[in-house]
């Protein structure tokens, strides 16, 4: 089993997308006629789920990038609330709590 880990490595935001959708078009397809096509495998199931994963993160990071352009481009946080489908606070507390994330954990050791 491949996790997100590797799959990150691995794929684009495109190419995850690409073979999630496929996946998920072969599971519905096999929920209407099983007859025709055969259901996802444990592997192919678990995959999709990774792939989801993946996809959710590369998202994410695609929308900190933004919110940072739009920063720099002079957007106010309610413009870029309004952009998200939120309150300018909403908006900045994710973006902070994105941005702490994303910064590197000090060593315990040097501490």
């Amino acid at each position: 089993m491949t996790s997100p880990d590797e799959f990150e490595r691995r794929h684009t935001l495109t190419t995850a997308t690409q073979r999630y959708d496929a996946l998920r078009m072969r599971d519905a397809l096999a929920a209407m006629d099983p007859d025709d096509e055969p259901a996802l495998s444990l592997t192919e199931t678990l995959e999709m789920l990774a792939l989801s994963e993946v996809i959710i993160r590369k998202a994410g990071y695609g929308r900190q990038a933004m919110i940072r352009s739009a920063r720099s481009a002079g957007a106010s946080w309610t413009q870029i609330g309004t952009a998200l489908g939120t309150t300018k606070q909403a908006a900045w507390e994710s973006h902070q709590r994105s941005s702490v994330a994303r910064q590197p954990q000090a060593d315990a050791e040097t501490e």
